[in-house]
């Protein structure tokens, strides 16, 4: 399966639209240009870098280049100019797609460099697909150099193609918006749905405010909207959540705290509400749409197109979704030996329902007792002055290491009664954290501070990660 082919499957021109916040591009406009300037053949049968600062212009080289590029290699906006000479390397690159605000130096050595931009020109060469292109992806959440991940638009797409042959034909094609950037797999797998399923896609822009993207994607008339709980607490503190109104929303990404369900649920009490578990190497494992945290524990061990179980407390997956392999010498077999990928998120077994922990390598170790962050946030998160919370250790030379936590407030007309101030609210907060908690993950200190600091991937920069 080729992608252009897929979205023309019926014999017909994809209809969508997507949207960048500069400008709007038709899809069947692609049967007769290209973003690449004509230069189409030159890429057949190489290792190609897609290192674009523009989402629109990647979505198009995408299209273009699957089925003619035997490599394609998607690299996310912030990529560190440091380890362009490793991914160039490891991935076994020739050439490369870039768009102005991509330094030239970047691709040093390349054999041929493109420099394209959302604006199509006449594509006088017929479309000819003659490979079965990869794609690797490149994960993020690490201060470290990039690992790289060997897809196939096969193992990426295979939940969009089970989703869809189990629901029917929708009257109205959808119109898709997302937080996150198509260069990382939770982004993709909506540019991928959109692309697939006909729709339209409104693209985000990091420089942009929340309130102008969700007036953008109110505008377009967004049926889906993706991001992670991060994504979702910062746009309600905005107050612009409530510009649009979707038919269904999806958190992924990062643990969804009840708090958040809940305060989604209230926001949009016409919306579907789900929450879902993927990752790069794992593929997409399953989504969860009763309204609460965790997942069903009926899930683990369930036969079906994506196996679930837990072994030494993280959560395995294996499905036609999971990647091939890492690339590069010396790397880690993405898969066990039962052919299981194992996720590091620890998760734990309560009433009927798993819940996650937290990161294998996130533990803070307070005098030997283990202490997840995640499910400090989630006891403070509850608590309805408070909008997102980030827990994290502080050395001690007792115990080794405390609880600590920052703490970020809802806007006061949010929250119903009247909110303690000063040291009251984090006597509060300990207090509430004490009621849940046992007495080692109960934090020592609690600051309240004005925001925190997110990811380019949408999540909590969580210290050492």
């Amino acid at each position: 399966m080729w992608l252009w082919g897929a979205m023309c499957a019926a014999g017909q021109l994809p209809a969508g639209v997507f949207h960048s916040s500069s400008t709007a591009l038709a899809l069947a406009d692609l049967a007769g240009a290209s973003a690449l300037g004509g230069r189409l053949e030159d890429f057949r049968g190489r290792t190609v870098l897609i290192a674009a600062k523009d989402q629109l212009t990647a979505a198009l080289a995408l299209i273009e280049l699957d089925g003619v590029a035997q490599r394609i290699v998607l690299c996310p906006p912030d990529l560190a100019h440091a380890h362009f000479p490793a991914v160039i390397q490891t991935s076994g690159a020739a050439a490369w797609v870039r768009d102005a605000a991509v330094p030239e130096e970047n691709g040093a050595g390349l054999e041929l460099a493109v420099t394209a931009g959302p604006a199509l020109t006449a594509e006088p060469l017929r479309r000819h697909c003659t490979h079965e292109t990869e794609w690797i992806l490149l994960t993020s959440g690490t201060t470290g150099a990039p690992k790289l991940v060997l897809h196939t638009l096969a193992s990426l797409t295979g939940a969009i193609v089970y989703q869809q042959a189990r629901q029917q034909t929708a009257t109205r094609l959808p119109v898709w918006s997302t937080f996150y950037d198509i260069r990382r797999y939770g982004g993709l797998q909506i540019f991928l749905r959109a692309a697939l399923r006909g729709g339209s896609l409104v693209l985000s822009d990091p420089k942009e405010p929340i309130t102008d993207f969700l007036g953008r994607a109110a505008a377009a008339g967004i049926t889906h909207i993706s991001g992670t709980p991060s994504h979702w607490r910062r746009s309600l503190m905005s107050g612009a959540a409530a510009t649009i109104a979707p038919a269904y929303v999806r958190l992924s990404g990062e643990i969804a705290d009840q708090a958040i369900l809940d305060n989604l649920e209230a926001t949009y009490p016409n919306s579907g509400v789900a929450h879902a578990f993927a990752s790069t190497e794992a593929g997409v494992a399953f989504e969860v749409g009763d309204g609460l945290a965790g997942f069903p524990e009926a899930l683990v061990g369930a036969p079906g197109p994506v196996e679930l179980k837990v072994a030494d407390g993280t959560l395995r997956i294996r499905s036609g979704g999971n990647a091939t392999r890492y690339l590069g010498e010396q790397v880690a077999p993405l898969r066990g030996a039962d052919g299981f990928v194992d996720t590091g998120d620890r998760v734990e077994l309560r009433d009927g329902r798993y819940h996650f922990m937290g990161r294998a390598g996130g533990v803070i170790n307070v005098g030997g007792l283990k202490v997840h962050p995640e499910e400090v946030e989630a006891v403070i998160n509850a608590i309805p002055w408070v909008r997102m919370s980030l827990v994290k250790a502080r050395r001690n030379p007792i115990t080794g290491a405390v609880v600590t936590a920052e703490v970020v407030l809802a806007d006061d007309k949010d929250v119903p009664g009247e909110r303690p101030e000063g040291a009251a609210l984090t006597r509060e907060i300990i207090e509430a954290c004490r009621r849940g908690l046992p007495a080692h993950k109960v934090p020592a200190m609690v600051r309240i501070v004005p925001s925190l600091e997110v990811s380019a991937a949408g999540k909590l920069v969580r210290p050492g990660a």
